[in-house]
């Protein structure tokens, strides 16, 4: 009985709110943003911020929209975009901007981050 009355119960996620000292979303990265938000049907939706191991440098950045944040994420409402970041990766991003740039060269979305010591000639990855 136990086990079907926590099946029952749905958890919502423990998140935390945070502000554009974390991260930041420029007015172009954001009508991005919301058009590939659009495109897949979720207009509540969320852009997830990460920090992985890789790349050329060492760290490189994972990006990916989502329906909603996760337990223990930090959430930022910045330019009418909610981004969510973990923990681990908010020690990273700190301070950074996301920006999106529509060219052949050169184009996409950049992260504009102060903590980073080093960055690769791609510009895809990083050190701290």
């Amino acid at each position: 009985m136990i086990a079907g009355t926590l099946k029952n119960q749905t958890t919502t996620p423990n998140f935390r709110v945070g502000d554009e000292r974390l991260i930041r979303v420029t007015s172009p990265a954001a009508n991005k943003i919301n058009s590939l938000l659009s495109k897949q049907g979720r207009p509540a939706g969320v852009l997830r911020v990460a920090v992985v191991g890789g790349g050329c440098s060492g760290l490189q950045y994972k990006m990916d929209l989502q329906d909603g944040p996760a337990s223990r994420d930090i959430l930022v409402e910045t330019s009418g975009i909610r981004v969510v970041v973990d923990p681990k990766s908010a020690l990273y991003v700190t301070g950074s901007e996301l920006d999106y740039k529509d060219s052949l060269q050169d184009g996409g979305f950049k992260v504009n981050n102060p903590n980073a010591a080093t960055s690769c000639s791609c510009g895809e990855s990083f050190s701290a």
